[in-house]
């Protein structure tokens, strides 16, 4: 007699995603992400129109976003390519997620050490999405992600992931964004900083993505563990080390440490996945011993040829642009 229960239970256990067979030939993909961006420039003196980057003397946010953009076309060889579909310039400070917003004056004596931040300190992504549609227009492939532009003390997460089956982007998923149908990243950049740290903030995006996309692998499967090793960690076994981490860095952001080690991470650039055992010393001179000039030599690293091995994509850009690939 049949089990009623166990049939029960199967129909409704949810099926596990595919995973695609290994291949030597699959081609590499061109992502395209078409971005959203909003920038939050609020005006300081209404008598004169000036706004806070402008009063302070930051960066102009189009300078910062086309330097952006060409590194990435650089990096990635073309694999990464990102096209700004719509911009949103709003001359106000936005909300918290208890409701207070910044006022001019009470903005800059925070700025000037007066007070101290407001908290809590997170911006109201609820909010956000709402009011400019964002779950909908992701579900409709309108936009794929969402480029926020501010201050600081702004409140934005450097990254961060929503949509169904988002997980860990340096911060916790949004919750209740199912609505967009699909997984996308809302990157939090600040025009007050460089595009090294515009590339920092990416990087750890990246971090979070390829780390998830090897979950599911272990030992010598998982490439991303081994891409990521640094003389510290793994003495005279470096690879490309992370994005705080120099193959021969000894802390955080010791990018200028003049240190040489063993590094395979000529073998990674030119050789991947057929590796020849080709391990050089390096030293900073290799990736430029500062913040931009580093993330660049880092992110140049990834692999971005054909081919799939343990479910995974030998172009690693198809991941880190297009979350939704990963396999979770």
């Amino acid at each position: 007699m049949t089990n009623f229960f166990s049939v029960f239970s199967n129909f409704f256990t949810p099926s596990k995603p595919k995973v695609p067979p290994d291949s030597a030939t699959e081609p590499a993909q061109i992502t395209l992400s078409k971005v959203l961006l909003i920038v939050y420039d609020p005006i300081m003196d209404p008598a004169t129109g000036q706004t806070l980057s402008q009063q302070q003397s930051w960066h102009r946010t189009t300078d910062l976003i086309t330097s952006f953009m060409l590194d990435m076309m650089q990096v990635s060889a073309g694999m990464a390519r990102y096209q700004i579909v719509q911009r949103v310039d709003l001359h106000e400070f936005p909300a918290k997620t208890d409701g207070f917003v910044y006022t001019p004056e009470t903005y800059m004596n925070v700025l000037r050490g007066v007070v101290a931040p407001h908290m809590p300190q997170e911006v109201n992504y609820n909010a956000i999405l709402t009011e400019f549609n964002i779950l909908q227009r992701v579900a409709r492939s309108e936009i794929d992600e969402v480029w926020l532009f501010g201050f600081p003390h702004a409140g934005f997460y450097e990254s961060v992931m929503a949509g169904p089956g988002a997980f860990w982007c340096n911060a916790q998923p949004l919750k209740g964004t199912d609505a967009s149908k699909r997984r996308f990243v809302i990157m939090g950049f600040s025009y007050e900083r460089y595009v090294g740290e515009m590339l920092e903030a990416y990087g750890h995006r990246a971090e979070s993505i390829m780390e998830r996309t090897f979950s599911k692998t272990s030992g010598d499967a998982n490439l991303w563990k081994r891409f990521t090793q640094y003389d510290k960690i793994a003495p005279g076994k470096a690879a490309c080390g992370d994005i705080h981490f120099a193959p021969n860095s000894q802390q955080d952001y010791d990018w200028n440490n003049p240190a040489m080690v063993k590094s395979e991470c000529y073998d990674w650039q030119w050789n991947f996945p057929n590796f020849k055992g080709d391990v050089r010393v390096v030293g900073p001179l290799e990736w430029g011993g500062e913040i931009r000039a580093h993330h660049k030599w880092w992110l140049n690293h990834f692999p971005r040829v054909a081919g799939r091995k343990n479910g995974v994509h030998n172009n690693w850009w198809q991941y880190v642009v297009a979350p939704q690939n990963v396999i979770v």
